[in-house]
């Protein structure tokens, strides 16, 4: 239970720096923060799977970069369904989702609880 929290959390404050850095993302407040790390996992769990297989032979030719834009999707439904969180476009999208990818890395690095 304290992982996920702590997973939580990392991916709400991940979320607020990334709308620091990328132009054209917008988060009111922590709280839409905190929901949109909530639907930020929905999505990827419910949403992303269905949108690779669907986009699976268009991701093969382009020797996966296609993927880039499967990401961005996401994050812009994240924006769409989110309260608080706007995503201003597709670019916007895409390098926020690059971003994110690098921050919440960086973040998770800290709130690890394993002890390798």
């Amino acid at each position: 239970m304290l992982q996920f929290v702590l997973t939580w959390l990392a991916t709400a404050i991940s979320l607020v720096i990334t709308a620091w850095l990328v132009p054209g993302l917008t988060i009111t407040s922590f709280t839409a923060a905190a929901v949109g790390a909530i639907v930020l996992g929905l999505v990827n769990a419910i949403v992303k799977p269905i949108l690779i297989l669907f986009t699976l032979p268009l991701t093969i030719l382009t020797l996966g970069l296609f993927l880039l834009v499967v990401n961005a999707v996401a994050f812009s439904l994240v924006g769409y369904f989110t309260p608080g969180f706007v995503v201003a476009g597709f670019f916007p999208a895409l390098f926020g989702s690059i971003v994110l990818s690098f921050v919440s890395g960086i973040i998770g690095q800290f709130f690890s609880t394993n002890n390798y």
